[in-house]
């Protein structure tokens, strides 16, 4: 029984790792953008959510 709860123990510690390695990339990724990229990009999606929607 013991052994069970080391591999459970062990998978938890790898899942914790990957998870953590997942937010580092996305910080890189986020840090690459310029204020200008980002200022774009909202006012892109401000300038769709104000448009009406065809669907309605």
């Amino acid at each position: 029984m013991k052994g069970i709860w080391k591999w459970v123990g062990l998978a938890g510690v790898a899942g914790v790792v990957a998870g953590g390695v997942l937010v580092a990339r996305d910080q890189r990724v986020r840090k690459s953008y310029t204020p200008e990229d980002i200022r774009a990009r909202l006012h892109q999606r401000l300038a769709e959510a104000e448009r009406p929607d065809a669907t309605e």
